[in-house]
């Protein structure tokens, strides 16, 4: 079953992102690099707690 995981931006903490993963086979965090329209910049995202 994939369940649903918010990514956060590093620079400014805002919540951009949902996302889907299969915690069977991704069991470490996701981490991906993703615009971010408040820091008007690509940005490493990675999942929130």
């Amino acid at each position: 079953m994939r369940t649903k995981v918010i990514l956060i931006c590093e620079e400014c903490l805002s919540r951009n992102y949902t996302v889907t993963k299969n915690p069977q086979k991704q069991n470490e965090r996701i981490e991906m690099k993703k615009y971010c329209k408040n820091c008007n910049k690509y940005t490493i995202h990675k999942e929130t707690k």
